[in-house]
């Protein structure tokens, strides 16, 4: 997660922030941009902008009094008045403030290909701090179905009874949205198995959620498929990769071809660990920017790191924070692999399994409730 600090870091004294809660903008149907924003306000300062539903920034408690006036269409001098009333700046120096955050979200809605949670210079502070309304995502796994490409000794998770239908899943969102989630991700199990996928994605994208998928890539693979999801509102892609096959890379190969976030995910086992740095290289040099890695046994923890280790030399980015999908290797071989639990688990994100347990992370404890039957704030409260 990213946090935008220069140059809003000039207030001498805390102030009391604007109203916690969620803040719209349309642009009006003449505006060529057609753009959307999406603003969550947390009660002790600091948000998140949501824009067209595809690019989070996370900001900080003066940065996001700017956007609030962003959203609500204010005038420059308007918000420079207000803002050095408020905070010891000067009145023009609140005004150019106001003017380079609404240059920097111009550039966001013109520029294609966005990374969904980081964009420019946006600084990094400690993640996940303080007291925040509920999640910044949710992860939905649809199904513990697998896929083709699974390994043939893999087995799908038999700790759910049943899977929720599309209504229900539409429930779900609606109750994240309210909540004031705003970024889903469908993951399983292989989640495009599920047949209604596209249609969950385009509730997503109408409630003004960003859209994730962790896929094997293989039915994403086929154009028509794939112009589907896009055309639905999907944002960004984690291929799960079986290098070792042939057809995996052509499946990462279609969908680089897209206005679309592509990241790949790799397991390290004990058959493929001497494989790996050429794996990476050869992603490297297709333009793949995200990887994200798991093991298959934690006696594989050097392994992790030497990987880690040609990842930064090569100049890419590690994903750390997505779920690894099950469908990858035998899922208890997954959920054992966890070498440590992610420090967002259970505030930043939760998880959702295929009947509507939320857990902290996958493979998580407790069980915090059932998303579907249970009200949100016994969910979070019990979180």
């Amino acid at each position: 997660m990213t946090t935008l600090l220069k140059p809003f870091q000039r207030l001498f004294t805390r102030k009391h922030a604007i109203p916690a809660g969620v803040y719209h903008y349309q642009a009006p149907p003449d505006d060529p941009r057609n753009y959307r924003l999406h603003l969550r306000l947390e009660a002790e300062g600091g948000g998140v902008l949501i824009i067209n539903a595809a690019t989070i920034l996370h900001l900080n408690q003066t940065a996001a009094e700017y956007a609030y006036f962003l959203v609500q269409s204010a005038e420059p001098d308007y918000v420079a008045s207000q803002m050095a009333a408020r905070y010891r700046i000067d009145r023009e120096q609140a005004r150019q403030d106001y003017l380079d955050l609404a240059g920097r979200i111009q550039t966001l809605i013109e520029t294609p290909d966005l990374d969904p949670v980081t964009f420019l210079d946006f600084e990094r502070q400690k993640p996940f701090s303080g007291h925040i309304m509920a999640p910044y995502r949710l992860d939905c796994a649809l199904t513990y179905r697998l896929g083709e490409q699974a390994p043939v000794d893999a087995a799908p998770i038999e700790r759910v009874s049943r899977e929720l239908n599309t209504d229900e899943w539409n429930r779900i969102l609606d109750k994240a949205w309210k909540a004031g989630i705003p970024h889903v991700v469908f993951t399983g199990g292989e989640p495009t198995l599920r047949d209604d996928l596209p249609d969950l994605i385009a509730h997503a994208e109408a409630n003004g959620q960003v859209s994730g998928l962790i896929s094997d890539g293989l039915r994403v693979a086929d154009d028509a498929y794939r112009t589907t999801l896009l055309q639905t509102g999907l944002d960004h892609l984690m291929v799960v990769m079986r290098p070792e096959i042939e057809t995996s890379w052509e499946a990462v190969e279609e969908c680089m071809e897209e206005d679309l976030f592509l990241a790949v995910h790799l397991t390290i086992t004990a058959e493929n660990r001497e494989q790996i740095p050429g794996w990476l290289e050869r992603l490297a040099a297709l333009g793949i920017h995200e990887i994200s890695l798991s093991l298959s046994d934690p006696s594989l923890a050097n392994d992790l790191q030497l990987a880690r280790d040609r990842i930064a030399d090569l100049g890419l980015d590690l994903v750390w924070n997505l779920p690894a999908p099950y469908s990858d290797l035998h899922p208890v071989a997954l959920e054992m692999s966890r070498i440590e639990t992610p420090e967002g688990a259970g505030r930043a994100w939760l998880y959702v399994e295929p009947d509507g347990d939320v857990r902290p992370t996958q493979g998580g404890e407790p069980i915090l409730g059932n998303l579907l039957n249970d009200p949100w704030d016994k969910i979070w409260k019990t979180g």
